[in-house]
């Protein structure tokens, strides 16, 4: 998996740190559950008893961060209740217990805290998850995972895969809804025809500005039956989240933050991913291997002046500050890189696609050593992570950052027409 920092990390850090306020009991002061004002799908159908789940096989995808308000997982919780027969769990990248790095995962095994039989779902397509249900039994497929808001963040393609499967198969297919952590605003370019991939399998745009229930709607309504020949998923449910705005950012939640990924530490993480993501189809290193993933952006041969330049951009919502780091892990590991730390001053104002645009332009045009990633063909990559060959023939020809991110408003436009529909969360947080 491709896979930052608030300025302010109240919503993630402070909750269950403050002091007992005038007017509130101890107990709930140490409860920090209640008072919260937004609850996930998960919590929703827990505090119901599982009603929904009642008397059928369960099959659920789930990674760490399918945890209810008092952070136990909804599989130990389920299981522990005795009130849902969890007959597998469907472990995706990084596994279901999060123990891989990028780009891997956890074997078939056994959980030990469980018993319960957990399959490797990472890369699984359709027909191979389709058999994995035959062979445990599954009547009903729950999906709980945190998405954050990219097209080339794999959990979404995880699902549709698994809703796929269910088509084929005929199960029914629940999703346990979550915030989308960087709001519902959608930018970037969409996804082209003969560019798919694990990191894009249908068209949508970079930053797609939904949630994973509202995407299994869409996909559901628009795709499936193009993949399937036919069927659908005749009965798809989606548990929403309560309380959830759709400009509503992951730091204004008041929910606990799981990391959904080893390199998506914070909320932060999710708002700059979506553009620092591209680095990783560079010669850069993307800050993978260090505390401040997708925020700390360099290379062995970057010095003061990318940082110089960047700060005379006036990016929105983002100021650069020269840093240096040495990565453990991945490209440049062990060597030391020069570079920027991106610093998140406002949050709502943030547009990450831009700000990396604006990044490569001024890294190309200072430093010769500036390249894509060894591959073949070269620059194949940043094709599949932008969605078409555009963003690298428009680098390349030394268009402005302003007239790439142009190029792609249009389709921007059209998907927020087309999404509109499958939307569930309306109305303004602030």
């Amino acid at each position: 998996m491709t896979v930052g920092r608030r300025s302010f990390l109240a919503g993630a850090g402070a909750v269950g740190a403050a002091p007992l306020l005038a007017g509130t009991t101890a107990q709930a002061a140490a409860d920090p559950a209640k008072k919260r004002k937004v609850k996930t799908g998960a919590q929703v159908l827990a505090d119901s008893g599982w009603k929904a789940l009642a008397g059928q096989k369960v099959g659920v995808f789930s990674n760490p961060t399918g945890i209810l308000d008092d952070l136990s997982h909804i599989v130990d919780t389920m299981h522990a209740s005795g009130k849902v027969n969890v007959v597998a769990v469907f472990g995706p990248e990084h596994g279901f217990r999060g123990s891989a790095q990028a780009g891997g995962s956890e074997n078939d095994h056994v959980d030990p805290r469980t018993g319960i039989m957990v399959y490797d779902a990472y890369g699984a397509n359709a027909a191979k998850l389709a058999t994995l249900y035959q062979k445990s039994g599954v009547e009903t497929v729950v999906f709980d995972i945190q998405d954050v808001g990219a097209r080339f963040y794999t959990y979404i393609w995880s699902m549709y895969e698994a809703m796929v499967a269910a088509a084929t198969t005929g199960k029914k297919f629940v999703v346990l809804d979550r915030p989308n952590p960087v709001g519902g605003s959608a930018r970037g370019p969409m996804l082209k025809p003969g560019y798919t991939s694990g990191v894009g399998k249908e068209e949508i745009v970079q930053q797609h500005g939904m949630t994973v229930g509202e995407l299994a709607r869409l996909f559901n309504a628009e795709y499936l039956a193009l993949d399937t020949g036919g069927p659908v998923v005749q009965d798809l449910k989606v548990i929403q989240v309560e309380g959830w705005k759709r400009d509503q950012l992951f730091a204004e939640t008041g929910l606990p933050w799981v990391m959904p990924s080893p390199n998506m530490p914070t909320p932060d993480t999710a708002l700059l991913y979506p553009g620092t993501c591209l680095f990783e189809a560079t010669n850069f290193s993307e800050g993978r291997g260090t505390t401040r993933p997708f925020e700390l952006i360099g290379a062995p041969y970057i010095d003061y002046r990318w940082a110089e330049a960047l700060r005379t951009k006036n990016v929105p919502g983002i100021e650069f500050r020269e840093a240096y780091f040495t990565p453990f892990i991945s490209k440049n590991a062990n060597v030391l890189c020069g570079g920027v730390q991106l610093h998140i001053t406002d949050p709502h104002r943030v547009d990450p696609i831009l700000a990396a645009t604006h990044m490569m332009i001024e890294a190309k045009r200072l430093y010769p050593q500036f390249a894509w990633r060894a591959e073949n063909p070269p620059g194949r990559w940043i094709d599949l992570l932008t969605g078409s060959d555009r963003f690298r023939t428009m680098f390349a020809a030394g268009a402005p950052a302003e007239e790439i991110v142009a190029a792609w408003q249009p389709e921007t436009r059209a998907w927020n027409r087309r999404r509109a529909q499958y939307l569930l969360y309306k109305g303004a947080h602030r």
